[in-house]
């Protein structure tokens, strides 16, 4: 009896430590934002961009709104952007906030952006920039924080599900898998296996393909990106993978650029031919995911026999793909504008991890957060081992080595150009 007892008493115990750990798990939740300022205030906040439209953001405006009421948000889209945006930060009318690009550092024609920049790592504005994954955060030469990531973006391949269901494949994860895949698809009829918007050397998707592999070439070597700032002729090495993985579909058609030519800009017209339903993968970037979801009712093919789709990363090697993880959109707050406190306020809330989610979700992009949240379509990604992660600020990539890489594989694919002349052209050019 005395035995029998005692296994009772053991395990009420037990029951009730268990209760407690179950409510200790639910106090973790996060508390969320909460105002600092007279939610009574009112001003005007104006942010300005080059998105022609812009729902996310206006989206994240109604949900402050319901906070701070008296707080009339407004976004503006500014033609000719890149060109505008330093005189609109000297004029009257001035935006509070304002898009900025980490390739802006070192640049003499956007230092206007960059005066104006208020350090958002000052901790007196309480933002949680500690939420936001840190390869995603540019500094300047002083190491001040000019602007933060409101959407991160990355490259890969719009796959038809239902299509390799249909065809009893499976999407490729490592390149040899790409490669068979793709005869098999050959075999079975389909013209081009992979397809990719070709267009010139500066609106091509290529990059999208070339990228990923030229980025995990980089990251296993440290010193490869000093010797292609400074065009070192040993800097061939480090280009060439991502050139002849591009060269071995074409060579054997995987790649048709006939068919690729008929698609007429690389977002709108790559979108609406991948919903025609015939092609296996799409090469294309995250920005363009970001439109597929609002086209599935324009495409009269999809609307008529929708399938399921997602967005796979490139396979880069016989190990795997790399996932880069780069920045869509940063905002900076310009520090000479009219209610600058009420500003960082909405910037305070804006960076909070559950709007920061909200937005990406809404925008159909990639979250900036370190908990790496994933709609639905990007699933493929999230097998992805942080070991084959990249960030452009861990790897120091420059706008330039991105735009000399873009034309050297437009080069092999377009212009016939071979992987030894186009590698050569690579490293040869001065850095811009």
């Amino acid at each position: 009896m005395k035995r029998f007892f005692l296994m009772i008493a053991l395990a009420v115990m037990c029951f009730s430590l268990g209760a407690c750990g179950a409510k200790k798990t639910e106090v973790k939740e996060e508390a969320g934002f909460k105002p600092k300022l007279d939610t009574k205030t009112a001003c005007e906040i104006k942010v300005t961009g080059n998105y022609n439209n812009f729902e996310a953001l206006e989206a994240a405006f109604d949900n402050f709104n319901l906070i701070y009421p008296n707080v009339v948000l407004s976004y503006v889209k500014l033609d000719d952007y890149n060109n505008i945006i330093g005189t609109a930060l000297e004029s009257n009318d001035a935006p509070n906030i304002y898009i900025t690009y980490s390739w802006m550092y070192g640049k003499d024609r956007y230092k206007a952006c960059l005066d104006h920049a208020e350090d958002l790592s000052d901790e007196k504005l309480g933002l949680n920039i500690d939420g936001i994954r840190p390869g995603l955060i540019s500094r300047g030469s002083s190491g001040k924080v000019d602007m933060l990531p409101v959407f991160a973006t990355t490259q890969g391949m719009l796959v038809n599900d239902d299509l390799f269901k249909k065809e009893g494949l499976k999407v490729p994860q490592t390149y040899p898998e790409l490669l068979n895949v793709c005869r098999e698809l050959k075999e079975k009829g389909y013209t081009s296996p992979v397809m990719c918007y070709p267009g010139d050397a500066k609106s091509s998707n290529l990059s999208a393909f070339g990228l990923p592999i030229f980025c995990g070439t980089i990251y296993q070597n440290p010193e490869a990106m000093g010797k292609i700032i400074r065009s070192d002729p040993e800097a061939v090495e480090y280009v060439r993978p991502a050139l002849e993985r591009l060269q071995e579909l074409i060579e054997n058609d995987y790649l048709n650029l006939e068919e690729c030519r008929k698609m007429t800009d690389n977002y709108n017209s790559v979108i609406l031919r991948f919903f025609e339903g015939d092609v296996p993968m799409m090469i294309c970037f995250g920005d363009t995911v970001s439109g597929t979801r609002k086209r599935e009712s324009q495409s009269e093919a999809f609307a008529a026999n929708p399938f399921s789709y997602s967005f796979a990363p490139i396979p880069a090697d016989e190990t795997g793909a790399y996932f880069y993880d780069t920045t869509n959109v940063q905002f900076s707050v310009n520090k000479n504008c009219e209610n600058l406190e009420m500003t960082n306020e909405f910037m305070r809330f804006l960076m909070s991890g559950q709007e920061l989610n909200k937005l990406a979700q809404i925008k159909r992009l990639l979250t900036v957060t370190k908990d790496l949240t994933f709609d639905s379509v990007y699933s493929p990604f999230a097998s992805i081992p942080e070991s084959r992660i990249i960030s452009e600020e861990g790897i120091q990539m420059k706008d330039e080595v991105v735009v000399r890489l873009r034309e050297a594989l437009y080069a092999v694919w377009c212009e016939g150009m071979s992987v030894d002349e186009a590698a050569l052209k690579f490293v040869s050019q001065d850095a811009r």
